[in-house]
C-alpha cells in the first residue's frame, strides 16, 4: 500500500491526499505532551539544549568505543519528542527550503499543523514519498541537472 493511502487512512482524510493533506479540518487534534501548549510558547532553548545533550552523549560514547551506550543514546534521540519538535521547526521555519513545495504541494504549515506533523512523525511510518523533480542550470554552463525536492514529512524525517 502506498504512503498516501496509508496517511489518508491514519488522518481520516476524505479528500485527495496530495491537495489538502494538511487541512486542519481533516486532521485530528494533536496528541502532544501538553494539550494547552502553543507552538510559539515552546521553550526552544530548552529543546535545543536537550537534543544537543543527547548528541554530545552519542559523540562521547563513540569516542570511548562504547558501542552499546552509543546505540542506546541514538535510539533515545530518534524517539525523543524534543528531536521531532526541532526537526519540524527546522523544516518549516528555519531552512530556506521551507518556501519550496514537494510533490504534495505544501509550502508552509500553520502552528497547529506543525504539531500534527510532529505526531505523524512519532508514529514512525518510515516509507518515503516520491520527490518532485526540478531541473536547475549548472553554474557556468548551459546544461541542467536534476534536483529532487522531498515533501515536508520526508524532510523532517
Amino acid at each position: 500500500m502506498n504512503k498516501a493511502k496509508t496517511l489518508k487512512r491514519r488522518l481520516g482524510n476524505p479528500k485527495p491526499f496530495l491537495s489538502v493533506a494538511w487541512d486542519t479540518d481533516d486532521i485530528p487534534d494533536p496528541v502532544c505532551i501538553n494539550p494547552n501548549l502553543k507552538w510559539k510558547d515552546i521553550n526552544w532553548r530548552r529543546v535545543e539544549k536537550n537534543v544537543f545533550k543527547l548528541q554530545k552523549l552519542i559523540y562521547k560514547a563513540s569516542g570511548r568505543g562504547e558501542i552499546r551506550k552509543m546505540r542506546k543514546y541514538q535510539r533515545l534521540l530518534t524517539k525523543s519528542y524534543y528531536a521531532l519538535l526541532l526537526a519540524v521547526r527546522r523544516v518549516t521555519q528555519d531552512n530556506q527550503g521551507k518556501k519550496t513545495a514537494g510533490v504534495d504541494g505544501i509550502k508552509n504549515l500553520p502552528p497547529m499543523q506543525r504539531f500534527n506533523l510532529v505526531d505523524l512523525l512519532n508514529t514512525r511510518y518510515l516509507k518515503a514519498s516520491p520527490t518532485r523533480r526540478v531541473w536547475i542550470p549548472k553554474p557556468g554552463r548551459d546544461e541542467k541537472r536534476p534536483l529532487g525536492i522531498p515533501t515536508m514529512y520526508d524532510r523532517a524525517l
